[in-house]
């Protein structure tokens, strides 16, 4: 019994592979980023720049694997000949752009683990947008299983030794209505829009192009994104002068970009043999290994009302498990089984 709800949540191996991937490389994310922080929770380094440079990172090795079994020429074929999808991804890519600029913001004002379970409250809007999007209705377990979730991550937000928590956290871990407050729900919102859009794109607008190609399109757009998202934030001269550009090459940041890129490519596989409502339940599973790595190297105490939130949490898992949502490519199976081969190049 067991064994068949597996198999259909992940028809390959592969589609499980790309799972644990890309949990661990969201966990390892927020790890890298809080251990990149100074003593007050700022960074030396220029956001915005490095979000850019990993966009760039990204396009360099998708157009690398592209190229490795295609020519230069119809690399600019497939460019001219997909014009509109180029432009469509103008909207995920403004979306993500927004949400990984505030993802730096966001983290130093709340611990990891706080951070991820906040982020949980994507998942009914998720649930939502993934219903007019592609047409399909949830049925009541799965909406039941979403809600169990979203109470796990209200569930975080419970002080049951308040002076303790408070005396023992630098970092914001409740949820009041401030600034970092809003940050944080616009970051959810662009999680969720770019998330079910990004999957429309790869499974019905883009179904026939190749998902390199689609990723080429993405960071090109991102890319142009970012330089325009610059004099909101910064100084745009400042953003590429020595000193910006020396911070960026410090190990500790090239770590954040190249596992920043990593994530990029990783989940555009994700969506494309998963889904998206798949990808808040994988976005879940990270609580209980950042709780535990962040409790490890940062010294986070785990308190009772985060181990009944991860509890929680996993208790939806489980019953989204035996009634998982199925929403395959509008290609054929043929075509399906074709595409995942193209994956293991990652």
């Amino acid at each position: 019994m067991v064994s068949s709800k597996l198999k259909e949540l992940f028809t390959t191996k592969l589609s499980l592979a790309i799972f644990i991937l890309y949990i661990l490389l969201f966990v390892n994310q927020g790890l890298l980023v809080t251990a990149s922080q100074n003593t007050d929770n700022s960074y030396d380094y220029n956001i915005v720049t490095t979000v850019l440079f990993t966009e760039i990172l990204k396009l360099i090795l998708s157009t690398c694997i592209y190229l490795k079994s295609h020519t230069v020429k119809s690399y600019g074929n497939e460019i001219l000949k997909n014009k509109k999808l180029l432009l469509l991804y103008f909207v995920p890519a403004l979306l993500y752009c927004v949400y990984n600029n505030l993802s730096f913001t966001n983290l130093s004002s709340f611990d990891p683990t706080t951070y991820y379970l906040l982020l949980q409250f994507r998942v009914v809007v998720t649930g939502i947008l993934f219903q007019i999007i592609f047409g399909k209705h949830l049925t009541k377990a799965q909406w039941v299983s979403l809600i169990v979730l979203t109470v796990g991550c209200m569930l975080k937000q419970l002080k049951f030794n308040p002076d303790t928590e408070t005396k023992e956290s630098s970092k914001s871990t409740s949820l009041v209505l401030d600034i970092h407050t809003l940050f944080l729900l616009v970051q959810i919102l662009c999680s969720c829009l770019a998330g079910v859009y990004n999957e429309y794109l790869l499974k019905e607008q883009g179904a026939d192009v190749d998902i390199y190609m689609q990723n080429v399109f993405m960071y090109l757009d991102s890319i142009i994104c970012n330089v325009f998202f610059l004099p909101f934030v910064g100084n745009f001269s400042n953003a590429f002068a020595f000193d910006s550009i020396k911070k960026i090459i410090h190990p500790k940041v090239l770590v954040v970009i190249l596992n920043n890129a990593c994530i990029g490519i990783v989940t555009s596989f994700f969506l494309k043999t998963l889904n998206s409502i798949l990808k808040t339940f994988a976005s879940a599973l990270e609580l209980i290994l950042t709780a535990i790595l962040s409790w490890i190297f940062f010294g986070i105490p785990i308190y009772l009302n985060t181990f009944l939130s991860i509890c929680t949490v996993f208790f939806a898992i489980y019953l989204y498990s035996r009634n998982p949502v199925s929403n395959i490519p509008s290609t054929s199976q043929q075509d399906i089984r074709k595409k995942p081969l193209l994956a293991e190049e990652v």
